[in-house]
């Protein structure tokens, strides 16, 4: 679309919130879902260029969703405060609309911890290992963040990683971190800790029910890996 051709010139069945009440949101893109959220565009310029233009800036919705207020202001013309603050709303809304839905979902097994996991993590630039505490129907009580940064067990040593399941009387706890590439495979560092809290969680008696890798999806490949899942949980 040309960057000069206002939305108000555009056909009005063709109008980003008209097409979302007339067929749907699935009928919009990305950057005509940003649009209905920017309101309005600048001079010379839509809002859906605007959307497209910020797509192209950070490649996707999940880069999009890792920027701050502050990084989206600078980003793209026209994005001022009040115009980057409802992006990033939207994107936190997203995140605690899916926390608050799996809330009482059992999480016993890795995908369901994976549909958990996923829109809180993927917007992460850097590794951050979270504890998922579980009740004894194996239902979310909280989620705790750990440490940030590749891990090793300096980052996680495994008294931190357990003071939350201790404060809070969790019953079970589901060990979890992100790789912000994409590839969940695990590294030496990644099994080596695994190993280390299984033992501390036996002593302690707590039931470890798995530590998820939080990847993205990419085509075939499965988009978390799980240590249960794996056999060496």
């Amino acid at each position: 679309m040309n960057r000069g051709i206002r939305i108000s010139e555009i056909p009005k069945e063709e109008r980003p919130r008209e097409k979302f009440a007339s067929a749907g949101a699935a009928s919009l893109s990305d950057a005509e879902l940003l649009a209905i959220l920017l309101r309005t565009g600048t001079h010379g310029k839509s809002a859906i260029h605007m959307g497209k233009e910020l797509l192209n800036a950070y490649g996707s919705l999940i880069g999009l969703s890792r920027c701050s207020v502050d990084e989206l202001r600078k980003c793209v013309q026209g994005i001022g405060l009040a115009k980057a603050t409802q992006l990033a709303t939207a994107f936190e809304l997203a995140k605690r609309f899916v926390k608050g839905s799996v809330a009482r979902i059992k999480l016993d097994d890795p995908e369901a911890a994976f549909r958990l996991l996923f829109p809180i993590m993927q917007s992460l630039r850097c590794e951050s290992l979270r504890v998922v505490l579980l009740d004894t129907r194996y239902c979310m009580l909280r989620i705790e963040e750990i440490s940030q940064g590749t891990l090793s067990e300096s980052l996680a040593h495994p008294r931190e990683v357990f003071r939350p399941a201790l404060l809070y009387s969790a019953y079970a706890l589901i060990i979890a971190h992100n790789h912000p590439s994409g590839d969940p495979s695990p590294s030496i560092s990644d099994h080596k800790l695994t190993i280390r809290l299984a033992e501390v969680a036996q002593l302690l008696q707590i039931k470890l029910m798995d530590h998820v890798i939080v990847g993205s999806p990419d085509g075939g490949r499965k988009p978390y890996f799980s240590f249960k899942e794996a056999g060496i949980l």
